[in-house]
C-alpha cells in the first residue's frame, strides 16, 4: 500500500547512528551518554459518506541524546539521520549540558539493571494491503453503519497501519531494539431526532492486523452506541451508585498509575505520597503490569533506561504494593527502578468478575457513565469533578440516556467504594478492564 519500507535495513540504519553518537559524545567530553531513536512508516485512509476523504503516507524519524558531563544534563535532538546532523546534535547536548546546575541524582541506571534478554515479542505484523484493499474495508464499515435505519450522517471510518524500528543505547554499552506495527479501523457515525444530533463511534485496533473485528461489526457497533443516545433527558441529582464504563474506567486506572509514578511523587505532587502498603481498594481487587505478554500493544523488554521490565503488581489484595519508578525517580526517593521508565506496560486487573446484566440489576437507582468531559483532577489532593453522559438506571433496568451532568468525588475515596468489576473486559489498549461500579458518588444534574 506504501511506497517499500525495509525495516531491516531501517534497523541497520538507525544502530550504526547510535553508534556514531555514543562515540562521538565520548570525544567531546561526556561522561555518559544514552539516546533514543526510531523511524515508522504508516498508512491513514478516512472515507466519508462513500468517497475518498484522505490518503496520508507518513514517514517519521527522530533521534533523541542525552549528556552526561559529571552530574549535569544536557538534551538535544534531531530529524535529520545524516551522520553531520548527528554529530552537531551530540554537540548541542555537551553545549547545554556545561552550562546546567549539578543534579546529584543524575546519570544512567546502574549497568547491572540493564537488560540481558531480548525476547521476541511477536509485535511486530506488517500489512500488505493495497490502498484498493484499505478503501474497501473503510468503505464497508462506514456503509455497514449508515445502513442502520436512524442513521443520519457519518464523520467517516478510518483505517490506520504502520510500522516502525525503536532503539535505545547508552554508554554502558547497552543497546536495544525492538519492532512493532500498529492496525487499527474505526467509524464515527451522527444520528438526529427532535432534541438534536448525537454523535459516537467505535474502533478495532491491534498489533496483528488479522486481529481486527470485521468492518462490518464496527459499523455496526457504532450505529447501536450512537442510536441509543437519543432522546437524551438530564439526569437526577444526588448521591448515587455510578458504572463507569469500561472506557471511562481504564481513565481511573491511569489516575491511579499517574499518582503512583515517581516524577509525581518527589515533587510531593501526588495524594499517594507515603501511601506504600495503605488499603486503597477492596481486598479482592489486585493489579499489576505484565509487559512481556506476546503480542500486546505495550509489550517491551526494556524500559526507557534500559532497564529490564518484569511483572509488577502495584496493588496486591487491595494494599499498595509498589510505586512506579524510573532510575531517576527511585534515586530521589532513595529507592530502587521498578523498570518503569516510559509508563507502565499492558495493565492487567486480577479480581473476581460479575456479569454486567447482574451489576445492572442490583442497582436501584444510579448511573452509567460512558463519557467523560473536562480535567476536573487534582492528583495532589485526589478530588475528582468531570462532566459526563451516559445512562439512567432505575430498578435494576437502563431506562434511558440522559447528559450534561456532573460526577464528583475523591479518587481515594473513590477507590475504597469500588463494589464489583463487570467482565465487558475491554482488551484494545494497554489497560484491560471491564466495567467499575463505584458506590455513593455525587450526581449533579
Amino acid at each position: 500500500m506504501s511506497q517499500a519500507f525495509d525495516i531491516a535495513a531501517q534497523q541497520d540504519a538507525i544502530t550504526r547512528q547510535a553508534e556514531l553518537a555514543l562515540a562521538h559524545a565520548r570525544q567531546c567530553g561526556a561522561t555518559a551518554c544514552e539516546l533514543s531513536a526510531a523511524i515508522s512508516q504508516g498508512t491513514d485512509i478516512n472515507v466519508r459518506m462513500g468517497q475518498v476523504d484522505t490518503l496520508e503516507l507518513a514517514r517519521d524519524q527522530g533521534f533523541g541524546i542525552t549528556v552526561y558531563v559529571g552530574q549535569r544534563k544536557g538534551n538535544a535532538s534531531t530529524s535529520d539521520a545524516s551522520e553531520r546532523s548527528i554529530r552537531e546534535t551530540v554537540e548541542k547536548a555537551v553545549d547545554i549540558a556545561r552550562f546546567t546546575g549539578e543534579d546529584s541524582m543524575a546519570g544512567l541506571a546502574d549497568p547491572d539493571l540493564m537488560a540481558t534478554s531480548l525476547p521476541n515479542l511477536d509485535v511486530h505484523h506488517p500489512w500488505a494491503l493495497s490502498v484498493e484493499e484499505a478503501i474497501d474495508m473503510a468503505t464497508r464499515c462506514e456503509q455497514a453503519g449508515l445502513d442502520v435505519e436512524g442513521i443520519s450522517n457519518s464523520e467517516g471510518a478510518s483505517l490506520a497501519t504502520g510500522e516502525g524500528v525503536s532503539l535505545y543505547a547508552n554508554s554502558h554499552g547497552f543497546l536495544g531494539v525492538q519492532r512493532g506495527s500498529r492496525h487499527s479501523l474505526s467509524c464515527v457515525l451522527i444520528a438526529r431526532d427532535d432534541n438534536g444530533m448525537q454523535r459516537d463511534y467505535d474502533f478495532s485496533s491491534s498489533r496483528h492486523p488479522f486481529l481486527l473485528r470485521a468492518p462490518e461489526d464496527i459499523g455496526h457497533r457504532a450505529a447501536e452506541r450512537v442510536l441509543s443516545r437519543l432522546g437524551a433527558k438530564r439526569a437526577p441529582s444526588g448521591t448515587f451508585p455510578v458504572v463507569f464504563a469500561p472506557e471511562v474506567a481504564s481513565g481511573l486506572v491511569g489516575h491511579f498509575l499517574n499518582s503512583i509514578a515517581g516524577g509525581a511523587l518527589y515533587r510531593e505532587a501526588s495524594f499517594l505520597c507515603d501511601a506504600l502498603g495503605d488499603r486503597l481498594f477492596p481486598d479482592w481487587f489486585s493489579l499489576g503490569e505484565r509487559p512481556q505478554l506476546p503480542g500486546e500493544s505495550s509489550s517491551a523488554a526494556f524500559d526507557g533506561d534500559g532497564v529490564f521490565t518484569r511483572d509488577n503488581d502495584f496493588i496486591r489484595d487491595g494494599h499498595l504494593a509498589s510505586y512506579m519508578l524510573s532510575a531517576y525517580s527511585a534515586r530521589r526517593l532513595n529507592m530502587v527502578t521498578t523498570g518503569n521508565a516510559g509508563g507502565a506496560r499492558n495493565v492487567r486487573i486480577d479480581a473476581p468478575l460479575t456479569a454486567y446484566s447482574s451489576l445492572i440489576s442490583g442497582i436501584d437507582k444510579g448511573v452509567i457513565v460512558t463519557e467523560l468531559m473536562g480535567q476536573g483532577i487534582n492528583t495532589v489532593t485526589g478530588d475528582y469533578s468531570r462532566g459526563a453522559s451516559g445512562f439512567l438506571v432505575e430498578n435494576g433496568q437502563i431506562t434511558g440516556p440522559i447528559e450534561e451532568f456532573t460526577i464528583a468525588g475523591n479518587l481515594r475515596g473513590m477507590f475504597s467504594a469500588l463494589t464489583a468489576l463487570g467482565d465487558d473486559v475491554d482488551t484494545r489498549g494497554s489497560i484491560h478492564t471491564g466495567s467499575w461500579l463505584i458506590d455513593g458518588m455525587t450526581v449533579a444534574g
